[in-house]
């Protein structure tokens, strides 16, 4: 018996329900949960994504999928009275993408699928001419874009100069001759582009929009969507085949999409927009810009106003799906003839501030678990809660001076400024000079590369629930949309608004949150958190997005295993860190120490000395900045651990390149100009990464591991002999070499055993190394003898096991991504397979050696939610990441502990 590819619902039943995602996409499961549970929906029938599959291996369908498709379309025939492509009483279905992880507008929908010549009549009776001429140009518009591969944008600027000519402004304006004209028209645009009449057959039309949907999975826009989501390119999309039912069959009809909550703020209310007369394109894609559908909001114009049955209808459907399904819901309804119908529902995306808030608040209804809230909030989103705000004082003043434009639809918090790129493609090109903020009348899933790039997102048309609104929330990017006061004009490259010309690269600033536009850069503020956390300037009790905040990473500390801590190289990035929950710091690097133009000549002149003595005397400088830094460090962290890492720095970074500087330097040194070039020549290097920097500094002139071991020892004795605590831990760096280690260590030993002699004090200490070479990480088994920790270097050790530089190579991992050789950038998220096995390795070996070595890692990795898993399950004590990342660290800690069990 050949595999079943089908599964029906309708009439309150489905084969399948909200645990069939992976076989069924997310859409179809919800369509089958829903009809199971009694809500209203038009039946139909589910294609799976094991069809798509199958498709995309051998570039065909399955042979017995056409036989399935046809018995499903008999059996929908049988429940509605109405058959496919008859002339007298035509089936009209639509046909959508629906994967398993929601990917919104990345892949194709066709709608009113079975119109043609001799149906569109029957078609017209069930409401009138206007009705089914405009079904049949969307048809047409859109199967031509979908199916037949056309740029439709012509078909758009046809309908926009008949609306001129026609002196109206809406599409709902134009006659049933106008839109009979303008399919006519369509239709010869597809003749001169195929070369082929528009299919007139419903069969052909069915199964062309079929193979295009799964060939969607693989269009641009959604390989784009999965590589910036980490979606998997190997799930397929399903194909949901469903009845038609029309929001544009008069005034009593409407279309809408609504969120059980308001998917901003997290506000347990409510929250959509509608439209009347029209179809659910209509509300995504901004074409329109809807109405809100309560009173609340609303006023006259709401849904609740115009139809209040349809409206009380909706709202009690809203409320069962969200006890349902236990989380907020995004859903999509159609009203005809004020019968309300569900098209979908799923988990609603939210921005991080709104995610916090509902997973606190459903613990608090009793909806949720405590567990479950942990779980539910997506780690790497809590960055959004430090996203700043406009200066107050700055906003004020730009308001004072005219630079307040227009307001629009407040559709993702947030504050951004940058250069005004009115193209996705500008956007993504103008991004690696500055922030821009993408200016678009609407945008499209095409959009999404630009949407990436940009800061933040301002659109002319669209409401709260229009894809750039959408999508920025998932981005965690700043949104204003629906601003109808823009006049944008793509061919003039401007922006005309409140009597001022814009043109793209002219400064802008937006406020996601109350939906304001302003010309020119406004300075920004620090968040709310921040504000509460850092800088204490706000009562707790007085911040609801901080009591919240609190409350989930609470929940979080009772339930993770692994540390966090901090990179951090000052006292007040310390005390920032602390402030947002590090348990000490994993990595200060003492070379950023010297980036100062006071510091950066000694350092300089220690790099450049001739001999011994030289060196000596510019140590002996040094040497009082580094103690003071230190102990301004360990005050800030109070007694926690902090692990300092010896010198490491590429010399070409410090080396002074130009004359001006070499001169100074040299009258500094006492030394003839060309002397002094004749030394900066001598130590310049054609691989600088690999050459004489880390412990190889140290291991060619060991005074400098003994002035650093003695600032940081005398710093700690200094804090307490305060009555403070400090616990210093001494990290060699880029150690491939078990003796490399034991050199070094030697020399910290003694210069400590030294300084507790002439201090009295004696201050409890550790000497580890940073694993960040393969060889390292290859004899862990030996030079754990001599390192009581092991920190992970994850960014040098990720550059060496893949041979590729981290500093040059981002446009190489672009394209490999974007070419499917790469899934995710291995600077961004570890890489198991490789840089993950030695990891593991290095711990297991390590461990097996010395049984209480302490295990960390301090690379970038560190702040990645994915990657602090997969720490978590490698068994490492800790991670540290920049201050701002700590927050993201300590729950991604938490969610891999729950994910263990």
């Amino acid at each position: 018996m050949s595999e079943s590819y089908i599964a029906n619902f309708g009439d309150g039943k489905a084969d399948g329900g909200a645990g069939d995602k992976a076989r069924l996409g997310g859409k179809g499961a919800n369509l089958a949960e829903m009809t199971n549970i009694g809500i209203p929906v038009p039946p139909g029938f589910t294609i799976t994504t094991e069809a798509c599959l199958a498709y995309l291996r051998h570039g065909k369908s399955p042979e017995s999928l056409a036989g399935q498709v046809e018995e499903a379309v008999a059996l929908l025939e049988g429940r509605l009275g109405m058959r496919f492509g008859d002339a007298e009483n035509p089936l009209l279905v639509s046909v959508r993408s629906g994967a398993a992880i929601s990917m919104p507008g990345m892949m194709d929908t066709v709608l009113n699928l079975g119109l043609n010549d001799r149906t569109i009549e029957a078609h017209a009776s069930r409401a009138d001419a206007r009705f089914a001429w405009d079904c049949y140009r969307r048809f047409v518009q859109m199967y031509s874009n979908v199916v037949l591969d056309m740029n439709t944008e012509p078909m758009e600027h046809l309908i926009d100069e008949t609306k001129k000519a026609r002196g109206v402004e809406l599409d709902t304006d134009l006659t049933a001759e106008d839109w009979q004209e303008l399919t006519a028209r369509f239709k010869e645009m597809v003749r001169e582009k195929t070369g082929a009449d528009f299919p007139q057959d419903p069969k052909a039309q069915l199964w062309g929009a079929i193979e295009a949907v799964f060939k969607s999975w693989n269009n641009d826009r959604a390989i784009s969507y999965r590589r910036l989501n980490r979606i998997d390119d190997d799930l397929g999309t399903a194909v949901n085949v469903q009845s038609m039912v029309f929001g544009n069959m008069g005034d009593d009809c409407a279309t809408g999409v609504a969120f059980t909550r308001d998917p901003a703020t997290g506000e347990k209310r409510f929250f959509g927009e509608w439209l009347p007369n029209a179809q659910g394109e209509d509300v995504v894609a901004g074409t329109r810009t809807p109405f809100h559908l309560s009173t609340h909001r609303g006023g006259d114009a709401s849904l609740e106003a115009k139809m209040p049955a349809a409206y009380a209808r909706l709202d009690e459907v809203q409320q069962t799906l969200e006890k349902h399904y236990r989380d907020m819901q995004d859903i999509e309804f159609t009203i005809q003839h004020g019968e309300l119908f569900l098209l979908q529902t799923r988990t609603g995306k939210r921005t991080g501030p709104a995610a916090v808030r509902i997973a606190v608040e459903m613990v608090g209804e009793g909806l949720i678990s405590e567990d479950e809230a942990v779980l539910r909030v997506e780690a790497n989103s809590l960055e959004q809660l430090l996203k700043p705000s406009f200066r107050k004082e700055a906003l004020d003043a730009a308001e004072e001076e005219g630079h307040r434009l227009a307001q629009g639809l407040n559709a993702g918090p947030g504050a951004a400024s940058g250069r005004i790129a009115l193209t996705a493609e500008r956007a993504v090109e103008m991004s690696k000079e500055g922030p821009v903020l993408l200016v678009r009348v609407e945008t499209s899933p095409e959009d999404i590369e630009g949407m990436a790039s940009a800061e933040g997102i301002l659109t002319a048309r669209g409401g709260a629930t229009s894809h750039a609104a959408l999508v920025a929330r998932q981005m965690g990017k700043p949104c204003v949309a629906g601003c109808a006061a823009l006049d944008i004009r793509y061919a003039s490259g401007e922006v005309h608004v409140a009597g001022k010309v814009l043109k793209e690269g002219d400064p802008l600033s937006i406020d996601g949150t109350t939906g304001w536009v302003y010309s020119g850069l406004i300075e920004t503020a620090p968040s709310e958190v921040q504000r509460v956390a850092v800088e204490k300037t706000l009562e707790a009790s007085e911040s609801r997005v901080w009591q919240d905040f609190s409350k989930l990473m609470g929940w979080a500390d009772e339930r993770r295993r692994l540390k966090v801590r901090t990179n951090a190289d000052t006292p007040g990035s310390s005390s920032e860190a602390v402030a947002y929950g590090a348990e000490g710091i994993g990595l200060t690097r003492t070379e950023h120490m010297f980036f100062e133009e006071g510091r950066i000549r000694d350092f300089r002149e220690m790099i450049l000395a001739r001999n011994e003595a030289e060196r000596r005397e510019a140590l002996a400088k040094m040497l009082p900045h580094q103690r003071g830094d230190f102990a301004g460090i360990f005050r800030a962290m109070a007694g926690r651990p902090v692990t300092i890492r010896l010198l490491d720095p590429p010399l070409h970074e410090f080396l002074p390149h130009e004359e001006k500087q070499q001169r100074e330097l040299a009258e500094d040194m006492g030394l003839a100009f060309e002397d002094l070039q004749a030394l900066v020549e001598k130590l310049s290097e054609s691989n600088p990464m690999l050459g004489h920097r880390g412990c190889r500094l140290a291991v060619t002139y060991p005074e400098i591991c003994e002035m650093q071991a003695r600032a940081i020892l005398e710093a700690a004795c200094e804090v307490v002999a305060e009555g403070g605590e400090a616990h210093p831990e001494i990290m060699v760096p880029l150690i491939s070499e078990v003796a490399e280690l034991k050199l070094l260590r030697e020399v910290i030993v003694r210069t400590a055993d030294a300084v507790f002699a002439e201090r009295g004090v004696k201050v409890p200490y550790l000497v580890g190394t940073m694993i960040e070479i393969p060889r390292a990480a290859l004899t862990s088994g030996l030079i754990a003898k001599e390192a009581e920790f092991f920190s992970f270097g994850t960014n040098d050790l990720t550059q060496m096991t893949w041979g590729l530089s981290r500093d040059d190579t981002a446009a190489l991992l672009a394209e490999y991504q974007q070419s499917g050789l790469l899934k995710v950038d291995p600077f961004q998220s570890v890489d198991p397979a490789g840089v993950g096995r030695l990891v593991e390795l290095s711990c297991k070996e390590g461990r097996e050696a010395r049984s209480d070595l302490k295990l960390g890692i301090c690379g970038e990795h560190g702040g990645d939610a994915e990657s602090v898993k997969f720490f978590h399950r490698a068994g490492l004590d800790y991670v540290s990441c920049s201050p701002p990342r700590v927050p993201t660290a300590r729950l991604a800690a938490a969610q891999a502990a729950l994910e263990g069990k």
